[in-house]
């Protein structure tokens, strides 16, 4: 023997012979450690979160589905016109009501007073119930304003700001022309018994930007 190393000198027995041929018939598989390591797994991109809001700087904040109509504008109908809203209400309390299926009022966007923030709530394929007459609805997309019409320090330089960076995107968008023949006040809608935006909504000045943009 190697006395060294415990190991038998003069070539293998028989036995270890035989152990040896017994080895090679295992399959290779069989032959792997007892602990084996997780391999490593491909490494997921992470997926960009759908936005549901149809403007890009917009909060989407839905309104009930029993409070418009389902559609796939502008396949469906043509969107020919902005309509211009006053909410009579608090941002907050407009997006509360838009939310109860009870109430079966919707526009598509709100426009907070004190910094023109803007939030989504109905996409603008769907036909939001704002406008008081069928055929409009079906033809526009509304846009709710906070404030009421007989208190015109609602009617910020912000809010002006945002909206008319709004609608400028959704005439490029749906191909609208920016006139005061397609950019309308509720209370112009035919049969509409709504007074918004009021006297104290500033046309001439909201229209600059607009063409401006």
């Amino acid at each position: 023997m190697d006395r060294a190393r415990g190991v038998p000198t003069g070539g293998p027995s028989r036995r270890r012979l035989l152990q040896g041929a017994a080895l090679a018939a295992v399959p290779a598989a069989l032959l792997l450690p007892t602990r084996t390591e997780a391999l490593p797994q491909p490494r997921k991109q992470p997926q960009s979160p759908r936005r549901p809001a149809d403007y890009p700087d917009a909060e989407w904040v839905p309104a009930s589905s029993a409070n418009y109509t389902a559609s796939n504008r502008p396949v469906t109908y043509p969107v020919d016109f902005v309509v211009v809203h006053v909410t009579q209400e608090t941002y907050d309390d407009t997006l509360a009501i838009f939310q109860n299926p009870e109430r079966q009022v919707s526009a598509h966007y709100v426009v907070r007073s004190a910094d023109g923030h803007v939030a989504q709530c109905v996409r603008d394929r769907n036909v939001g119930w704002h406008a008081g007459n069928w055929d409009y609805n079906t033809r526009s997309v509304g846009i709710e304003h906070e404030g009421w019409v007989d208190q015109p320090e609602w009617f910020t330089e912000a809010m002006y700001a945002s909206s008319a960076e709004l609608t400028a995107y959704l005439c490029a968008t749906y191909g609208i022309a920016k006139d005061r023949d397609h950019i309308i006040g509720h209370n112009e809608v035919p049969g509409a018994d709504h007074t918004d935006p009021g006297p104290h909504w500033d046309w001439s000045h909201y229209m600059d930007l607009v063409n401006s943009l």
